[in-house]
């Protein structure tokens, strides 16, 4: 069976992160994508130039007419915004029996803020307790928490277990922020710790890692795959993407990961 995903996230025109970089990795990985925008940016490789929300009130009409007719499989939730979005959000996916992976895209690579402070507690108090699985990088779950970002895997695990007290069944940290010859991710749920190693990769090209191993899991989840191997397949299948990166030819800053890196028909 090919699994329905519903990504609901900003759009990136550029093409590298946000809706455009979900549908991407969901098709890469052997799902049907479908999209519900929060925002819409005007942004590009080099960063983010302007920012127009889309009124709490259709996000939520747009759920609502996906759930009327649709099959969802499992469902990846990046960008917000506002406490009104967050809001909508929760309560249109109340009672939608599947997973439920939340990144919490709080800042962008070019350090934009594209969640409102004020938007943080209600993200804690509404979506945190709805998640399957939160997968923050190193500066985000800092964010979440009020501190410092780990420099370690035993300061990522304690953050992971912050987290997931604040109601996230378990924390995926992403450890790419730190240094050294491997960029380690630590899976942490009730009773247990993975810890997920992958290459670092020498390229700049690295917009929208966070989006597009966030709909990969969702997808890998739709598959019905158990969460560890679901996120060693994302976390696998992002590696790839990041080392076949500087194949492609986009903008002068930081460029996409290439999510069609498997095709063979598709190589240079």
């Amino acid at each position: 069976m090919i699994p329905n995903i519903l990504s609901i996230a900003g759009s990136d025109p550029s093409g590298g992160a946000g809706i455009q970089a979900d549908i991407k990795a969901i098709s890469a990985r052997g799902g049907y994508a479908m999209a519900v925008l929060t925002a819409l940016t005007a942004q590009n490789t080099r960063g983010v130039h302007g920012v127009q929300m889309v009124a709490p009130e259709f996000v939520a009409d747009q759920i609502a007419a996906i759930r009327a007719d649709i099959a969802v499989h499992a469902v990846k939730i990046g960008m917000l915004g506002t406490a009104g979005i967050i809001a909508a959000v929760a309560r249109a996916l109340d009672g939608l029996d599947a997973p439920i992976v939340l990144d919490p895209v709080m800042v962008a690579k070019g350090g934009d803020r594209l969640l409102a402070p004020e938007a943080v507690a209600a993200l804690h108090d509404t979506l945190l307790p709805m998640a399957t699985v939160l997968t923050p990088n190193l500066p985000e779950a800092a964010d979440l928490l009020g501190t410092t970002p780990a420099t370690s895997l035993d300061q990522m695990a304690a953050q992971a277990d912050a987290l997931r007290a604040l109601g996230a069944r378990a924390v995926l940290i992403k450890g790419g922020h730190m240094d050294g010859p491997e960029s380690v991710d630590l899976l942490v749920s009730e009773g247990s710790t993975t810890a997920l190693p992958g290459p670092r990769h020498a390229t700049r090209n690295t917009h929208g890692t966070g989006c597009s191993l966030s709909s990969a899991l969702a997808c890998e989840l739709g598959h019905g795959h158990p969460l560890p191997l679901a996120a060693r397949r994302a976390k696998d299948w992002l590696s790839g993407a990041i080392a076949a990166a500087d194949t492609l030819r986009v903008g002068g800053g930081q460029g996409p990961v290439h999510h069609f890196h498997t095709r063979q028909e598709l190589q240079p």
